[in-house]
């Protein structure tokens, strides 16, 4: 359990120190403002958007059924809070709690409880925020997914007073799991998140809520991930099908575990040097955009496929996964049911792309990543061949195209992933 040393608690600071008798293995443990200050410092300096998790234990008693209760003991945390908002430190959101929700990781608060707490927060913030223009998020539960509980949840803080309703996302389990690249190369088993997103989709549009999904932690298999895993090219394949999938639901952001640290940082423990998944996420981050496209695939399962309107472009961006190591795939895109009736007569169809007018004869951008050598357990990643190296100063490389001709399907390599800017393709969303 962790304490802000804000000098309310009237106890020394001090750090955590492992004692295998108490929750979680670790004794209690406090943060120093002066950490919390140089800790601010370097957000600043990083342009990084901050979402910092309270704890939620605080004044919590053990009940019969397992779960603790109580209200949450906010003292500690709104004290924490003032500080922050005294020292004109920048907290995009507050997140109560972390692994609480549903049966809980180690420790349960029953969904009502848990409600009021988060409108105390929601009270808190409301307060100490007054006099600033523009106020920071309220987050929870910071969890695993259970329907039962995250109804409850939202129907008790709905219409306004959770922000973003936060889940946890470890399918393929622990990261000791020496079938985790099957599970990866799996169409089906990666359709296996689907149902929790749509599932959570449907709660918050049920309940007439301003409340929006986040993914508040993924890092695919937990306990760290697996060395040359879930840092290396193979992973990509399940990181980028996340972010589709996740989009495809209304997730409004993702959260990766990790930027630096396990097996499953976007970047290198010892070298800081990216991993694949960074410039899997750099490439989403500058080709899709914010408008997901209703897509659909016809032909192998082994291909998935999404599709949103271009991010500060026109047209769309297609993001192709090749889960197959024998295939190469030859893939035309259609427009069907993107348009109107009459609007679909007047389109002249060249190649197989109806839809797109004189403007197919004009060039698409794609990026095509691979494996170093073909190794799906590389850490290099290849962009259309060539490998993918910081310079010298430590600068990310250009992240450059091919330029294609429009007529032409998009080649999808066996064991690839390809992002393919079409700018002539029309679709009514991206207007």
């Amino acid at each position: 359990m962790l304490i802000y040393d804000t000098g309310d608690s009237h106890q020394p600071c001090t750090p955590f120190v492992k004692n295998t008798s108490a929750i979680f293995g670790f004794s209690q443990g406090c943060l120093p403002l002066d950490r919390w200050d140089e800790l601010n410092a370097f957000f600043q300096k990083s342009g990084a958007k901050i979402i910092f998790g309270l704890n939620a234990l605080n004044g919590r008693v053990p009940m019969p059924d397992g779960s603790l209760g109580g209200p949450w003991n906010y003292t500690n945390a709104a004290s924490f809070i003032r500080y922050t908002v005294n020292k004109g430190y920048d907290i995009h959101g507050w997140e109560l709690g972390n692994e609480l929700s549903g049966s809980g990781v180690g420790a349960r608060i029953d969904a009502d409880q848990y409600a009021a707490d988060v409108i105390t927060l929601k009270h808190i913030i409301d307060s100490t925020y007054q006099s600033n223009p523009t106020k920071p998020l309220v987050l929870a539960p910071g969890g695993f997914f259970d329907a039962a509980w995250f109804t409850e949840l939202v129907s008790k803080t709905k219409p306004s007073q959770m922000d973003v309703i936060t889940h946890h996302i470890y399918n393929l389990g622990p990261g000791v799991d020496d079938h985790l690249i099957e599970k990866i190369l799996d169409p089906s088993y990666l359709d296996g998140e689907a149902s929790i997103f749509s599932n959570l989709q449907g709660i918050l549009k049920f309940a007439g809520t301003s409340t929006v999904a986040w993914v508040g932690e993924a890092g695919g298999a937990y306990n760290s991930g697996h060395h040359l895993v879930t840092d290396a090219f193979v992973f990509s394949f399940w990181y980028l099908d996340q972010l589709g999938m996740s989009s495809k639901y209304d997730t409004k952001s993702y959260c990766r575990q990790t930027l630096v640290g396990g097996n499953y940082g976007l970047l290198n423990t010892t070298t800081f040097e990216p991993n694949p998944d960074y410039y899997s996420a750099l490439l989403w981050h500058r080709l899709m955009g914010t408008k997901v496209l209703s897509t659909t695939f016809n032909g192998t399962n082994k291909i998935r496929a999404y599709a949103h309107c271009a991010r500060k472009s026109e047209g769309i961006t297609l993001l192709l996964i090749n889960l197959s190591g024998n295939d190469t795939n030859h893939i035309y895109v259609t427009s069907e049911g993107a348009q109107t009736q009459s609007a679909r007569k007047e389109s002249r169809r060249f190649g197989h792309i109806p839809g797109l007018g004189e403007a197919a004869e004009l060039t698409r951008e794609e990026y095509h990543l691979t494996p170093k050598d073909g190794n799906l357990q590389s850490q290099r990643v290849l962009l259309n061949g060539n490998v993918l190296v910081t310079d010298a100063n430590g600068d990310i490389p250009k992240l450059e195209p091919v330029q294609v001709e429009g007529t032409q399907p998009i080649t999808v390599g066996p064991y690839s992933i390809v992002f393919a800017h079409i700018p002539s393709f029309y679709a009514p969303a991206c207007r």
